[in-house]
């Protein structure tokens, strides 16, 4: 596995281990069981996880990962240390750095800001680079659905254009938090927004950024 990849999910695993079964999460509706299973799901079960892109499988993969989600916690813990299974696509390191760099990271900020005394995570230099060139790839099919024009901006003052249209909000901030204001996380996301009052509003409270 990748460096960064590894690292996010060892520390995603010890969040988990660390928050217990029932601890709130960003993710709504989710408790850490929850995430945890939804976890090992997306790399055990191809079959079900599928579901999260294919409308119609989307009912077997809400019943797989509840299914998972009534497994032993410490055995869910278990299998995303470990990592996939062998025969895993995850297991070949340019995708598993494609697919779970971004991926443990925003789960494992799921758990940490969703506590009261949550403080941000100081990212060394090089994982913040990584999180930005994968923002740069990735911003127009997360922003896609944005109701506003909607660029982003890291400190050292490089822009991705996540959505055209007028009127525009400049997101500004490091690339993990940009991270996480793109993907759904809006109020957890320590950024700041330029732009017209009313669509600084509607961007902020919009349900339709990320996947």
């Amino acid at each position: 596995m990748s460096t960064h990849a590894k690292r996010e999910r060892l520390l995603l695993a010890d969040l988990l281990e660390a928050a217990g079964p029932d601890a709130a999460t960003l993710c709504e509706g989710w408790r850490t069981r929850d995430l945890a299973a939804h976890v090992v799901v997306r790399e055990r079960r191809p079959d079900a996880a599928a579901g999260s892109v294919v409308p119609a499988l989307k009912a077997r993969l809400e019943r797989v990962q509840a299914e998972f989600a009534e497994k032993p916690y410490e055995e869910l813990i278990q299998l995303i240390r470990t990592g996939p299974p062998k025969l895993s696509p995850f297991t070949i390191k340019q995708v598993d750095e494609g697919a779970n760099v971004v991926e443990f990271y925003v789960h494992a900020e799921d758990v940490r800001r969703a506590q009261p005394d949550w403080s941000a995570r100081e990212l060394d230099p090089v994982f913040s680079d990584a999180l930005w060139s994968r923002l740069e790839k990735s911003a127009r099919l997360l922003g896609r659905k944005a109701p506003v024009g909607l660029v982003l901006r890291r400190p050292n003052g490089q822009t991705a254009v996540a959505h055209k249209g007028t009127p525009v909000v400049t997101v500004s901030g490091e690339p993990g938090e940009l991270t996480m204001f793109l993907f759904g996380r809006q109020d957890a996301a320590k950024v700041s927004l330029d732009g017209e009052q009313e669509a600084v509003d509607r961007l902020h409270e919009t349900k339709q950024l990320g996947i």
